[in-house]
């Protein structure tokens, strides 16, 4: 009778732990061609950043211009959802973009009349919200009548942009295959390891939390700096202290620190907030800006946000 409960009990547990492996949230994941694809094949745009020109990929005519790019996106797509991976659609996220570009176009600053500055992979992962952004590097080879496929995938974190997993190789070589099959058949050896490394990357940040990088500046006139003090405290060190009491285990770096700014890399959010929306970098530190300028500290100030995992907060006016 004792031996049939234990082995109920372990049949009880197994079966609780096959369940909650089976509902263990999986990252959202976008795939993009990589900057390298795009740029080597003439599709980017060129900006001039203070006199020195900057290419950033053209993702619209990429997709408008060559049927490859949609055609290897869905294959890889496809993969990831046989493997239980949610995939926000590039395309889709395009054409969202297509829209926010119009209403960009029709803001300026009050000012100087400036227009909106944002790179295009920043403006895909605010719409997307994704997680993870896979970039996605392939190039056809020709031998005679054979044909095969060199490809390169990197998972960057879409926060961070720190590569969490990677694979690339060389498919098979055939006489008739198209591109689609071609890189499906190359990928698909290496698609475990790789989504076993993405989803190992995930599981940290539910745990360890989501990491994102906080600055803090202060207005030229304002008449304080993080040196001052409000109720017996240096200013710089109030904000170390809101930190640790609002990070995961209390985890962040203090990279920078002077008297006009405050550089806090590897600060650990939680993935989620207790409404169970995601939290990026301005979500977070909306509430240290709700923090300083409320009593006692009164503290004006402007959030910045840059891309999911970058925010600024600067002190002493709007």
């Amino acid at each position: 009778m004792i031996k049939q409960l234990k082995l109920l009990i372990c049949l009880a547990l197994t079966l609780s732990s096959c369940n909650l492996f089976s509902q263990a949230k999986k990252p959202t994941l976008m795939v993009v061609p990589s900057d390298v694809w795009c740029i080597e094949r003439g599709y980017y745009l060129t900006f001039n950043n203070q006199g020195t020109p900057i290419r950033i990929p053209d993702y619209k005519r990429a997709f408008q211009e060559n049927s490859q790019v949609n055609q290897v996106i869905s294959q890889i797509n496809g993969l990831m959802a046989e493997r239980g991976f949610p995939l926000k659609n590039m395309e889709t996220v395009i054409r969202s973009l297509q829209m926010d570009s119009a209403e960009d176009n029709m803001r300026s600053s009050k000012t100087s009349g400036s227009n909106i500055n944002e790179s295009s992979i920043d403006a895909l992962k605010k719409v997307a919200k994704a997680d993870i952004i896979i970039q996605l590097t392939w190039s056809l080879n020709k031998v005679g009548p054979k044909k095969s496929v060199n490809f390169n995938l990197q998972g960057l974190d879409a926060y961070t942009n720190k590569q969490i997993a990677t694979a690339n190789g060389t498919g098979a070589p055939s006489f008739s295959a198209e591109l689609p099959v071609l890189l499906s058949e190359a990928v698909i050896a290496h698609m475990d390891n790789f989504t076993a490394g993405l989803q190992d990357h995930f599981d940290d940040m539910f745990i360890n939390g989501r990491e994102i990088i906080v600055r803090i500046q202060t207005w030229e006139d304002w008449n304080e700096d993080l040196e001052s003090e409000f109720n017996g405290e240096e200013l710089g060190y109030l904000i170390e202290d809101w930190l640790t009491d609002n990070t995961v285990k209390g985890r962040f770096s203090t990279t920078d620190m002077t008297e006009s700014m405050a550089l806090f890399e590897q600060v650990r959010i939680p993935v989620l907030n207790n409404s169970g929306r995601a939290i990026d970098a301005r979500r977070y530190l909306r509430d240290l800006s709700k923090y300083l300028s409320n009593s006692p500290y009164n503290i004006p100030n402007k959030l910045v946000m840059k891309g999911l995992g970058r925010a600024t907060l600067i002190l002493g006016g709007k």
